[in-house]
């Protein structure tokens, strides 16, 4: 059969031109046929070794690890989905990172330089802690009550809303800094000058009791009560100076209720509102 086989091939010569079923000429079709041809006899020839006995154990150890590497491909397919879900929940993160990222980046660029104060503890347990006070047995030698120390008061920053509420022709060319910097110094000054008014005057030097007797001086009927400073402690606490520009600043911060103008012999003072 071989040989008949043999002779069967040899009258198709294979050289010629490429298989093409769908070839109109000869030669294609010749060339198709001898293809299927040489399938068949490595079909035979396979087959030949499957029956030989010496050729069997080769052929299981084949075939298992056919199994062994298809299982293994199976695995791969698992770990490769795996990996796709992870590199999904990975560029989820990512995205969540990035988006944390420019928001931390845009507070970073707008981040006022100055940030309003801390809003002072509620007063409301006061009168509960006085009621307690009065039940408590009074023992032995009454205390003379001693003097409370009112604390100084301070400016509270102009917020970004309120700076941009303020008329533009009353802003100008003033900025936002340079307003909450200006509320910084005259804070400075009214705790340097409140520091000398509550030191005792055998304490003071020469200088300091003049500062003292300044402010005394400046003191009126519709001062009492009041934080005050005038354009002297300014420019005696302060690196600053009383020019137009800073006249400019306290009319926005009378406009936003900040200062108020206490005037009277002469003198104008700023009390803090």
């Amino acid at each position: 059969m071989g040989e008949e086989e043999e002779r069967g091939s040899s009258v198709l010569p294979r050289e010629w031109g490429s298989p093409n079923v769908t070839s109109p000429d000869l030669d294609g079709l010749c060339s198709h046929i001898n293809a299927k041809i040489s399938n068949i006899k490595t079909l035979l020839q396979l087959r030949k070794i499957g029956q030989e006995p010496s050729l069997k154990t080769v052929l299981g150890k084949i075939l298992h690890e056919m199994f062994l590497f298809n299982d293994f491909l199976n695995k791969m397919e698992l770990e490769c989905h795996h990996q796709e879900r992870q590199r999904g929940h990975l560029k989820e993160l990512q995205e969540l990172i990035e988006r944390d990222y420019d928001e931390a980046q845009h507070l970073e660029e707008n981040m006022p330089f100055f940030l309003p104060n801390a809003v002072p503890p509620s007063t409301a347990d006061a009168p509960a802690k006085k009621e307690e006070q009065s039940k408590e047995p009074e023992t032995g030698r009454p205390k003379r009550p001693g003097k409370e120390t009112k604390p100084v008061k301070e400016i509270p920053f102009v917020t970004v809303e309120e700076f941009e509420s303020v008329p533009a022709y009353m802003r100008g060319r003033l900025s936002y800094n340079q307003v909450n910097s200006v509320i910084q110094e005259i804070n400075k000054a009214v705790a340097s000058k409140y520091k000398i008014m509550r030191q005792p005057l055998k304490s003071m030097s020469n200088a300091i009791r003049n500062l003292y007797f300044r402010f005394q001086e400046e003191e009126t009927k519709d001062t009492k009560g009041e934080f005050f400073i005038v354009e002297a402690d300014i420019e005696e606490f302060t690196q600053m100076k009383a020019d137009k520009r800073f006249h400019s600043i306290l009319t926005i911060l009378r406009h936003c209720q900040r200062v108020r103008e206490i005037r009277g012999s002469r003198l104008v003072r700023y009390a803090i509102c």
